[in-house]
């Protein structure tokens, strides 16, 4: 009876396996076309159908998308972007959430909603303030200016997760602190180690949404295109007559590599810190 029973069940598990690995090619086939579709030729990408593998390997869209569409330019941008951007985040989402979840002071709740109530206010509607001050500090059309503007918004988000992992960091760790004489920078030195799960998170989602942001780079450049990312380069490909899609798809993949790398790097922590985040 036991045999037959684990028998069904080995075949209902096999059963639904072949459905996960069915639904899981249908979601990633398209990414794989755009991949494939960086190494044919411009007649081949629309004469192939939904074939995937190129009769013959065209490399040359990668080197047309890396100099002739100023990619290397619009990849230095991004990057450092999306480095900056994310570290200024975790600097101060960090010490943020250090601060409402280990000390009592008068309006700290009423702070807490403030920053709860920021996560239902699209990030769209904050662009022309940021513009506007951006242009007042005389960083129009500058890397800094871009920085700065990026570095403003999912920051609500990223507050509330490590307030949530301080909290649940056990009282003794400070009170050993306290006893050695240690002062707010050198306890907040002390514990930030223990939140590598949410410093992966917030790198993985603030990297993400930098990398892949459009208005931004967009409008605060508006004067100087060199100082574009990769996002807004996309447009180069686009001529007065005629789109060039096979340095597209090319371009597409070299604008998503990067992205892998960092949340290939960052996943064993990944989970770790949401949890850690929602239980606190």
């Amino acid at each position: 009876m036991l045999n037959h029973r684990l028998t069904r069940l080995t075949r209902y598990n096999l059963i639904l396996v072949f459905l996960l690995l069915v639904i899981g090619l249908i979601w990633i086939y398209p990414f794989l076309w755009v991949v494939f579709a960086a190494f044919k030729g411009q007649r081949e990408m629309f004469t192939a159908g939904a074939r995937l593998w190129p009769y013959e390997w065209v490399f040359d869209n990668f080197s047309r998308a890396w100099i002739k569409a100023n990619f290397r330019q619009y990849f230095f941008n991004t990057v450092l972007y999306s480095t900056a951007a994310t570290v200024i985040e975790l600097i101060k989402a960090s010490m943020c959430g250090y601060v409402l979840a280990r000390y009592r002071f008068p309006g700290r709740d009423f702070l807490y909603r403030l920053i709860l109530a920021t996560l239902f206010v699209p990030i769209a509607t904050v662009i022309i303030p940021q513009f506007v001050l951006i242009k007042a500090l005389g960083l129009l059309n500058t890397r800094l200016g871009v920085i700065l503007a990026l570095s403003g918004g999912a920051g609500a988000l990223y507050v509330l997760l490590f307030t949530g992992f301080f909290a649940s960091i056990p009282e003794d760790i400070f009170d050993s602190a306290r006893i050695d004489g240690a002062n707010f920078f050198q306890t907040f030195r002390l514990v930030l180690p223990l939140t590598r799960p949410v410093i992966a998170t917030v790198i993985i989602f603030q990297f993400m949404h930098t990398w892949n942001e459009f208005n931004i780079p967009l409008i605060f450049t508006f004067s100087k295109p060199e100082l574009r990312n990769l996002a807004v380069g996309m447009y180069a490909f686009q001529g007065e007559y005629s789109f060039d899609w096979t340095g597209f798809a090319a371009g597409t993949v070299i604008s998503v590599i990067p992205v892998l790398l960092v949340f290939l790097a960052f996943q064993n922590y990944f989970v770790r810190g949401l949890s850690g985040a929602v239980k606190g």
